[in-house]
């Protein structure tokens, strides 16, 4: 607890003096109108509105229910920052606290989650985790949490400019959501015909474009290690945008052999064949950085010929193409899984290679267009990012 000065009328408070976690139970949510699901990976990082949800048409076993005005916050791997401000009712994971103000006449309810959102937040969060897989947090050690309150009027001001300078972060957000539209109406246009369905072009076996196809191998977790002599990338590696996490590739220790069986190169294109971590049918395009890649276990390696483009193979994979081809080769009940030879037998849409290379032009270019939104998004988050901790910690201060 800091031993700073507060300004006129501020206080020092634990959190758990100010906020309870509602915790509340909904056993049959259908039958009570409520229609939606929210789990973890429905809530962004750093972003305080929901914008995703399942079905509770759908089933679930989930019985925690949310209702507006709280605010949601991830207790399991806090680090990935995940705060949501409800703004309608639905069930959510157990997860998922769901935090109110105990008398919205002391602290609002609209302030709340920006407080859940500071950095001085989330460090406690951290510090109290536990578990090495998935560390969770938990609500008795979130309520020791100690903070500056502000008196009423001066919340309500604080909490004016913070969702004002949301609606601006928000603003770019949606126009980069725009522009992932764009992207996706582009390659579908340029893949289908008329009826946004039939391929204009010609359909050719993935096999044929495939010198050599590959599970990634299966190994004892034991052989992980900071000193192993390849980096494996795994389907938790896999970022929500075909990407990868390098940072967070572990080393194994692995016999010569099985590296230079599993060698990635430069234009492999790696399929995720299991939905459990990174999405049934991810992909990822490798690329040379220097370091030795092989892939784990649940990836496919196809090393392509000449007569397709990994870049567009890729863009193929993240269209409604996905949707319609890769995800019904999947089988299974428990765990839905794509087979080499499955994936082998899809028909590719194949159009000439300096087609193929006109597509990726014009898909560089929307990119392009997105970093340049995404460095307006960036700042006008910073901005919020700083203005939280200000106000959270550094305002209270004479």
């Amino acid at each position: 607890m800091s031993t700073r000065p507060l300004k006129p009328g501020w206080k020092m408070v634990k959190f758990g003096e100010v906020v309870k976690n509602a915790n509340l139970a909904e056993r049959d949510p259908e039958a009570n109108g409520i229609e939606r699901i929210v789990g973890l990976e429905h809530i962004d990082s750093e972003n305080l509105h929901i914008r995703r949800w399942n079905s509770v048409a759908d089933g679930t076993s989930f019985s925690r229910k949310f209702v507006p005005g709280q605010t949601l916050f991830g207790k399991r791997r806090a680090y990935q920052r995940k705060v949501a401000y409800a703004k309608f009712e639905g069930i959510c994971s157990g997860d998922i606290l769901t935090f109110e103000p105990k008398n919205s006449k002391v602290l609002l309810p609209e302030l709340l989650p920006f407080i859940c959102q500071s950095d001085a937040f989330f460090d406690h969060a951290l510090g109290t985790s536990a578990g090495s897989l998935s560390p969770r947090t938990s609500w008795a050690a979130l309520q020791d949490f100690a903070f500056p309150l502000p008196p009423l009027d001066e919340q309500k001001r604080i909490a004016e400019i913070l969702w004002a300078i949301d609606e601006s972060a928000m603003s770019w957000s949606n126009s980069l959501c725009a522009m992932s539209g764009l992207m996706q109406a582009t390659i579908d246009s340029f893949v289908y015909g008329s009826d946004g369905k039939t391929s204009q072009w010609p359909q050719v076996k993935l096999s044929d474009h495939v010198e050599e196809s590959l599970y990634g191998p299966r190994f004892p977790a034991g052989l992980y290690s900071p000193e192993g002599n390849a980096y494996t990338i795994r389907t938790t590696d896999f970022d929500r945008v075909g990407g990868i996490e390098y940072a967070d590739v572990p080393a194994a220790n692995l016999e010569e052999s099985v590296v230079n069986r599993h060698l990635l190169q430069d234009g492999d294109f790696l399929l995720s064949r299991s939905g459990e971590y990174a999405g049934l049918g991810a992909v990822f395009r490798a690329q040379e950085d220097g370091r030795i890649y092989i892939p784990a276990a649940f990836l496919i390696r196809f090393r392509l010929r000449g007569s397709l483009l990994p870049d567009y193979l890729m863009a193929l994979f993240r269209s409604k193409f996905h949707r319609l081809h890769v995800l019904p080769l999947a089988k299974g009940s428990a765990q839905p899984n794509i087979s080499g030879s499955r994936a082998l037998d899809l028909l590719i849409p194949t159009p000439p290679i300096k087609k193929q290379e006109q597509l990726l032009r014009y898909i560089a270019e929307i990119r392009n267009r997105q970093e340049e939104l995404k460095s307006h998004w960036h700042m006008v988050s910073t901005t919020t990012k700083g203005l939280i901790d200000f106000y959270v910690t550094g305002a209270a201060h004479v």
